[in-house]
């Protein structure tokens, strides 16, 4: 990039409209995909010294696959709505060409494997790869802290360090702040939800299996889900649709009156910031004016989180690492990320087993109680955008890491699909709202998430100037 943007920020290509609209200028001849691409590149740039989202940015590649993405297109090959979008990959999936480090330091090559075939469908898609975003050590964490290789800077406050939510940091903060069209990301206990949150983006889990995790560092083998991370529900739609074979890309959103929704009572509903419990009860009240039914649900199962997670979780990252790499690496390691793998050096097999019948029971339950209902909703996080300084203590940061995933988890133990819904509100930090839906209703979810946002109101975007490189 041979231009200086370090003083200058670019307009985001991607903020008025979405992906439809770029999609249509480009087959107009009004835009390009090079063209987007140099002004993400650009804003990369301007503002990532400061916000530090991307842990490689490979902006030749990208500008090479970018002009031939336009030379297809000019020859008469369309490869779809995402042809020659630039996007942002999270630090775990192996990219022919890129450095995947899984936010660590430790050499995680051989468990991480060739390139996968979610990346190579991204391809066939036409998207262009900006390059890859930073993440928590091993996925390991939603506060979003990296003590190893550093914690990217939610970018709605200049002044204070504040968390971006984990594991998908920098994926978050890259879409966030205009750096890509939108990114890519994984969720094993609300890594796409939690930073979407405190983010102020809309971010989907998706159901495990819907796409293959070959190729993508393996948190655990039975919860991670690979999920997006955009502006909006709107531009979800378009990427779901087209990295999805047999989805429908044009699925229509349910009119309010149409929609039931259950409010989660009990262990999810308490314990909430001040801030954050007022947010959600504002959309829940805009929600019900507009004619959506909304019901109080009990979940009193959610609470279960706290055995399941550490023993799947624990076990399962540590199977992946080997006790000897583990060990021979762990004073290396970011501190509360090395404190949880640890602790399932005790687990027993036996504990292990009976963690997994019961999720497996949980699963089966919850896909039954969501018959009678569109989805479920709660906030998504149970905290804001703390600032970093206050996880600086490892048993404070394991303990405030506790509260941040209180309200995302038991998705994941439930084996649902669902999306943070941005709160986000002038003047204040972002807080979201988070729907869960039965598993393999992944475009229901996002069809009923567009409705919602709808209803209230388009995401406010982060001032950037303050972050200029100087």
């Amino acid at each position: 990039m041979p231009e200086d943007y370090s003083r200058t920020l670019v307009a985001d290509p991607f903020a008025d409209g979405g992906l439809e609209c770029f999609a249509r200028q480009l087959r107009a001849g009004q835009t390009s995909a090079e063209s987007v691409t140099r002004a993400c590149l650009a804003r990369i740039e301007a503002l990532d010294a400061r916000l530090g989202a991307f842990e490689y940015v490979a902006a030749d590649a990208a500008i090479h696959q970018a002009r031939a993405m336009d030379a297809l297109l000019a020859s008469g090959v369309d490869l779809g709505p995402l042809m020659g979008v630039p996007i942002a990959v999270k630090d775990l999936f192996a990219i022919n060409g890129m450095p995947v480090t899984a936010g660590s330091r430790m050499p995680l090559g051989d468990v991480i494997g060739d390139e996968g075939p979610f990346v190579q469908t991204l391809k066939r898609a036409g998207c262009v790869i900006l390059g890859v975003t930073k993440t928590v050590e091993c996925a390991f964490g939603a506060a979003g802290i990296n003590s190893v290789r550093g914690t990217p800077w939610n970018p709605w406050d200049a002044q204070i360090h504040r968390l971006p939510g984990g594991s998908s940091s920098g994926s978050a903060v890259a879409v966030a702040a205009g750096l890509c069209a939108f990114a890519i990301g994984t969720d094993t206990g609300g890594s796409v939800r939690v930073p979407a949150a405190m983010c102020g983006i809309f971010g989907l889990k998706t159901t495990v299996g819907l796409w293959p995790t070959q190729g993508v560092f393996p948190l655990s083998t039975t919860l991670d889900s690979i999920g997006l991370l955009t502006r909006d529900a709107d531009d979800a739609a378009v990427a779901l649709a087209a990295l999805t074979p047999g989805s429908h890309p044009s699925r229509p959103t349910p009119e309010p009156g149409q929609l039931r929704l259950g409010r989660i009572r009990g262990y999810m509903d308490e314990q909430i910031d001040p801030d954050v419990h007022a947010a959600f009860e504002t959309a829940v009240a805009q929600l019900q004016a507009a004619g959506i039914t909304i019901e109080d649900v009990p979940l009193p199962e959610a609470e279960e989180r706290e055995q399941l997670i550490p023993a799947i979780l624990g076990t399962e990252v540590l199977a992946t690492l080997g006790r000897e790499r583990f060990e021979a690496h762990r004073a290396d390691m970011d501190p509360v990320v090395a404190a949880r793998i640890a602790a399932a050096l005790d687990i027993t097999a036996d504990e292990y087993i009976r963690a997994l019948r019961r999720q497996q029971a949980l699963c089966a339950v919850m896909r039954e109680r969501l018959r009678t209902v569109d989805g479920w909703i709660s906030p998504t996080c149970a905290v804001p955008p703390l600032p970093v300084a206050d996880f600086t203590d490892p048993e404070d940061g394991t303990r405030l890491s506790r509260g941040v995933t209180r309200c995302s988890q038991p998705g994941n133990i439930f084996g649902l699909c669902g999306a943070n819904i941005p709160l986000t509100r002038v003047d204040a930090l972002p807080a979201g709202l988070q729907l869960l839906c039965a598993p393999d209703r992944d475009a229901h979810a996002v069809a009923i998430a567009a409705t919602l946002q709808h209803i209230l109101g388009p995401r406010h975007a982060p001032s950037l100037e303050s972050f200029l490189a100087d």
